[in-house]
């Protein structure tokens, strides 16, 4: 119910009809999205927050997603802490349509954070690729949780 209340203000929002809608699929253990979720809730948005772990997108809003991201399945898969080396995923013989049923049946292969906005959906690896579509990106100063200053005083993006 969450999502389809989710999607209605999407389609809203793109008609200029109501609120930005902004999604991040979360995790809350890892620290890119961590970061990601501050910097999106610094920009003024408070986004729809999915932990993906406990309320995995489904297949069908899955395969959306990596359309939108204009990726392969394959680019959205996480190595490090899951089943990957047990799979044997590093094969190239899987399908698209395997690989999303390897997500499916593994959640925690779904790399991110992966968030959307009316500009667009990124797997936001490294967490400032957020401020490519977040609706307003000058989002100030900006240190991640490790100390590493993304954002100069003057709001550009440091190099």
């Amino acid at each position: 119910m969450v999502l389809a209340r989710h999607r209605r203000a999407a389609r809203r929002s793109e008609k200029g009809n109501g609120p930005l809608t902004i999604t991040i699929y979360h995790n809350p253990a890892c620290g890119t999205s961590r970061n990601t979720l501050a910097m999106i809730r610094q920009s003024g948005e408070e986004p729809l927050v999915i932990e993906y772990l406990k309320n995995p997108p489904s297949r069908a809003r899955l395969a959306e997603l990596i359309k939108a991201m204009g990726i392969p399945a394959r680019a959205l898969l996480r190595e490090k802490g899951t089943p990957y080396a047990e799979l044997g995923l590093a094969d190239p013989k899987w399908t698209e349509d395997e690989l999303l049923d390897f997500m499916m049946a593994h959640p925690i292969l779904i790399n991110r954070p992966i968030v959307e906005t009316p500009k667009g959906v990124r797997l936001c690896r490294p967490s400032e690729k957020v401020l490519d579509i977040l609706p307003n990106p000058s989002i100030g100063t900006f240190t991640k949780e490790d100390g590493e200053m993304v954002i100069a005083k003057a709001g550009a993006r440091d190099a």
